[in-house]
């Protein structure tokens, strides 16, 4: 068994913000606490703002769909 944790990443209030909005908290909120982790850390590594917000956008298109996980298939248990 290893020791091994991930950071947690806080959400930035612009990812917050577009949750709200969107109306995708609950959704967001369903999802296991590391995908919620790794959408964060994935969409605030990104340098350029325009690439926040192309991966703030992958994020709020897969959890509308329900289908995906950072472009890989996703099956809610």
């Amino acid at each position: 068994m290893s020791a091994l944790q991930r950071p947690v990443h806080p959400v930035p209030d612009f990812v917050l913000d577009a949750l709200l909005k969107e109306g995708l908290m609950d959704k967001y909120k369903r999802r296991p606490p590391y995908q919620q982790n790794d959408y964060i850390g994935w969409i605030t590594r990104a340098k350029r703002y325009e690439t926040q917000l192309k991966r703030l956008n992958q994020m709020l298109s897969e959890l509308k769909t329900g289908d995906k996980y950072m472009g890989m298939d996703y099956k809610a248990k």
